[in-house]
């Protein structure tokens, strides 16, 4: 009976799915979008998801810069983190 505590105490603390935060939500549709072939027509839009994500960004930062700092902040910080 013990093992079957510890295992429903892991499944409920340890393994469980956390929800991703709406700001890496906004980040990976607009990941997805890119991919799908759109382009991204609001600049500040990119910034500002970039910005929600913690990064800092310049007003003259090129869009596809922002981008891919974008793209690597999602890897680096995993799938829900």
């Amino acid at each position: 009976m013990p093992m079957l505590r510890l295992w429903i105490w892991l499944k409920v603390t340890v393994f469980r799915v956390r929800p991703e935060s709406p700001e890496r939500q906004r980040a990976r549709a607009l990941i997805a979008a890119i991919d799908a072939g759109g382009v991204p027509l609001n600049p500040a839009r990119v910034n500002d998801i970039a910005r929600q994500l913690g990064l800092e960004v310049s007003r003259k930062a090129a869009p596809e810069d922002t981008i891919a700092r974008i793209r690597i902040a999602l890897q680096y910080r995993g799938p829900a983190a």
